[in-house]
């Protein structure tokens, strides 16, 4: 059950709810100049008083009661929305902030004792910290959604020839991104059904031991789906540092360039290749 405090303020939220929300959606609109619709603040900020005067009726002014799981799981919300649409951290909390101007300007005018706008205070900056900690987590799965977009975009398997695909790479292999080339390799191979691969490292800017291995798994994947690889790309200074460090690619076919790789896949699924030679102009 609410105490005194908790009283004050569950009569500042339903005295006049619909001058509150005006007064709350007023003051969130002002700072968040024309960025969310008025409705929308208003949807929001409706379910939010509901939620918050259930809770006090419960819960009282104790944020971490299980009574407040509803208002959190709504802030939740309101952060993740706020994050995915690039709202900024101080321009999600205004909207909760906010609502202490609007639980300010109605205690004064129901002559509320000063001690319901100090308790109002505190209460109002509690949730805003929630906000914010919810914010901070929505943010950090939005930018690991998209650092996992940008992975599988900069990781395309695309077919060269009937049997045969190639992946090309751009930028340093590691672990997280070999384990979606190996897996879209090996998708691609199931649904073409081509018998031969090429890895291209033409954009990999330095192998080292480490992307060596990474390449091997990718390799040894594509062989147990029945698929032959080759590795292009070999440039004089990748050769030099694979001799250098004493990296062994076995009988893995390895090419300087992608043409030289195809020509040898190719030849691989015994395809003629002919080069026609152009006479000269009488």
């Amino acid at each position: 059950m609410a105490d005194n405090e908790g009283q004050h303020l569950l009569r500042l939220l339903w005295d006049d709810e619909d001058a509150l929300l005006q007064r709350w959606v007023k003051a969130a609109s002002v700072h968040l100049q024309g960025q969310a619709a008025a409705s929308e603040l208003e949807r929001s900020f409706r379910d939010l008083v509901t939620a918050l005067s259930k809770a006090i009726s419960v819960a009282g002014l104790d944020l971490d009661d299980e009574g407040y799981g509803e208002v959190r799981a709504l802030l939740a919300e309101l952060s993740r929305d706020r994050a995915r649409r690039g709202f900024t951290p101080s321009e999600t909390a205004v909207s909760v902030f906010a609502l202490k101007d609007a639980l300010f300007e109605v205690a004064m005018e129901s002559e509320q004792p000063s001690a319901a706008l100090i308790t109002a205070s505190r209460w109002v900056d509690g949730l805003g910290l929630l906000t914010m900690d919810s914010y901070t987590r929505a943010r950090e799965e939005v930018i690991a959604e998209q650092a996992e977009q940008l992975l599988e975009l900069s990781t395309p398997v695309v077919k060269l020839w009937d049997g045969v695909v190639a992946v090309p790479l751009v930028g340093t292999l590691d672990s997280a991104r070999t384990q979606i080339v190996m897996e879209k390799l090996l998708q691609t191979l199931v649904d073409t059904g081509s018998e031969h691969a090429i890895i291209d490292i033409t954009g990999v800017p330095a192998v080292d031991t480490e992307v060596a291995q990474h390449l091997l798994k990718t390799v040894v994947a594509a062989r147990l789906m029945g698929a032959e690889c080759t590795i292009s790309g070999i440039r004089p200074q990748i050769a030099q540092t694979i001799v250098t460090l004493g990296i062994e690619f076995g009988d893995i076919p390895t090419k300087a360039s992608l043409a030289d790789a195809l020509l040898h896949a190719l030849r691989g699924s015994g395809v003629e290749v002919v080069r026609r030679r152009t006479g000269a102009v009488r």
